[in-house]
């Protein structure tokens, strides 16, 4: 199967829901867009990467994975978006140590925000972008606005679907419990230290008051 390359294009959120994220990957000599759903964890990573003068005061998960490599010579050569299943998207990260190369599973999200700190490719499967790509043609300046709008109702679409890589539990919906059923919800899923639940209580919560 052919690899396509990729381009990070930006990173597109919710206008309707906090904390919700999409990765735009653009095709290297194409007009297709693949979006894929992240957490919030992820897009500020991802984020403080791309903008190069951001430095956190502390090392974040991925900058410190980056630094765990270099002390032990390893680089990461390219990052493949190899598998689409369900909606959610497996990548792999291909590693070199000693001239020895190393495949390792990853989430899409970790495997970019990694690939961006050693400046490495990113590639997909061309039947994945055929069959996940956003194509909006443009064939007059006069659309490009609408043609862009298009295209945020289709990410925005996707963001408020299931987020199954970030939070594969994420796909429940809350809207039939009462906002009382759902504040004892969120009390349990705190007192379980079940965070990611109870931040998706969080968010349902908020959207009603």
């Amino acid at each position: 199967m052919s690899l396509v390359r990729l381009n990070i294009k930006g990173i597109s959120y919710s206008q309707t829901q906090n904390g919700a994220y999409a990765l735009i990957l653009s095709e290297v000599g194409g007009e297709r867009k693949l979006p894929i759903v992240i957490g919030a964890f992820e897009a500020q990573s991802i984020a403080i990467a791309l903008e190069k003068e951001i430095k956190p005061p502390r090392p974040l998960t991925h900058d410190l994975f980056k630094n765990f490599s270099d002390r032990f010579s390893i680089v990461v050569k390219q990052v493949i978006v190899h598998k689409l299943v369900d909606g959610v998207f497996y990548s792999s990260i291909i590693c070199e140590r000693d001239a020895i190369e190393e495949i390792i599973d990853a989430r899409t999200s970790d495997a970019i925000a990694l690939a961006l700190r050693f400046d490495a490719p990113i590639f997909t499967y061309k039947a994945i972008l055929d069959k996940a790509g956003i194509f909006l043609k443009t064939p007059s300046k006069n659309s490009d606005k609408k043609s862009s709008q298009q295209e945020d109702a289709v990410i925005e679409e996707l963001i408020l679907g299931e987020d199954k890589e970030s939070n594969p539990s994420s796909g429940k919906k809350y809207g039939k419990f009462t906002l009382k059923e759902l504040n004892t919800m969120l009390d349990q899923a705190v007192a379980n230290e079940d965070y990611e639940t109870a931040a998706n209580i969080r968010d349902e919560i908020s959207k009603r008051e």
